[in-house]
């Protein structure tokens, strides 16, 4: 763990070096979503873009492609307003694969948190007790009492991190370090029990209430599948972009107001506490003034991904799985496949480099 903080110390220490001062923040652009195209649902039907219809420059598309392919790349595209312009397979891969989310997934629980209190029967604010009941943890009462599931958001609990298995949530695992609020770690344990939050507020089981709130109302394929502690999304690449264009259009697909609560979005892709402020609910977001990185306890300055667009939040997950939205461009872009050579958990040295590449296809 040691060798992989160094590394991405490393990287971060480069990329500060080599960019532009993040306290000159770009005016973010109001989204224009009036002309956004949305693929029928249970259909392979996708309306297209062409590079030559956007004035891009075809001259960089090669390169982007060796680039991810050398990568271990095997899914990538980007929808423009909707539409796809690039979906490209690589090193044997296809369509119609299922691939690993990883921490990517912990976007799609950030919304289902979002329907459950929509449906006024979760409330952020409430004590997690509230809905896993008390005893979940070895804490006492009034220290689990102080855990909040917006803590659980925003990878705040106190939980101590300093443990075997970050993983692991049976409750000898989730012992007291430090008051809630008060310290940021990436700490998957905290997160994956959103899910019995999510079951204990809807008395439904997480995987069917994520069916019918969400996969099947925007024509999702794929399934949650549990290795270990973990519970890991499957799915292809063009059900990543349809959730990626769901959030691009804040919550609404096409005609149909899925995810409501305005409050509730805008906080989700904010920063939630100052601790990180590159971190919203469990998405990652880009063009703030500092930044802290899984397995790390400090912070960093600078923008998370110096060549990614200021209004960049995105979900990154282990082995560089990435789902990058870009309101201000109406862009979401998906890469999926196997370990690029970072090893890290979410944020890399991957995301700058792969956003020189796409910089030079768009501008």
């Amino acid at each position: 763990m040691k060798k992989i903080a160094t590394a991405f110390a490393l990287f971060v220490l480069c990329c500060i070096s080599c960019s532009d001062d993040s306290s000159e923040m770009e005016e973010q652009l109001p989204i224009d979503t009036a002309d956004l195209y949305f693929p029928p649902l249970n259909s392979d039907t996708w309306e297209t873009l062409s590079i030559q219809e956007l004035n891009w420059n075809q001259e960089a598309e090669s390169g982007l492609y060796d680039f991810l392919e050398q990568k271990n790349t095997k899914a990538f595209l980007i929808l423009k307003n909707g539409k796809i312009v690039i979906e490209k397979y690589f090193n044997g891969a296809s369509a119609s694969d299922n691939n690993p989310w990883n921490s990517v997934g912990k976007t799609l629980t950030a919304f289902m948190i979002g329907l459950a209190q929509q449906e006024d029967v979760l409330n952020v604010n409430n004590p997690s007790s509230t809905y896993l009941g008390t005893g979940w943890s070895t804490l006492s009462y009034d220290q689990e009492s102080s855990i909040t599931v917006r803590n659980h958001l925003t990878m705040t609990t106190g939980l101590n991190y300093n443990v075997p298995n970050l993983n692991c949530t049976d409750k000898d695992c989730l012992t007291y370090l430090n008051e809630p609020g008060n310290f940021w770690y990436y700490h998957n344990a905290p997160y994956t029990l959103l899910r019995e939050i999510v079951s204990g507020a809807t008395k439904q089981e997480f995987n069917s209430y994520f069916d019918t709130k969400l996969k099947n109302k925007i024509g999702m394929d794929g399934t949650w599948i549990s290795l270990g502690y973990a519970n890991i999304y499957y799915s292809s690449a063009r059900s990543m972009a349809r959730f990626g264009l769901l959030n691009l259009n804040k919550g609404v697909w096409e005609n149909t107001s899925i995810l409501s609560d305005q409050n509730y979005f805008t906080n989700m892709v904010s920063t939630s506490q100052q601790l990180n402020e590159a971190y919203g609910y469990l998405w990652w977001l880009n063009g703030k003034a500092s930044f802290r990185a899984p397995t790390l306890e400090t912070s960093f300055p600078g923008k998370l991904i110096p060549n990614g667009p200021d209004d960049l939040y995105a979900g990154l997950g282990k082995d560089d799985q990435k789902l990058y939205i870009v309101p201000s461009q109406n862009l979401v872009i998906v890469r999926m496949g196997d370990n690029t050579g970072e090893a890290l958990l979410g944020p890399s040295s991957f995301d700058d480099a792969l956003w020189e590449k796409i910089n030079a296809l768009i501008n």
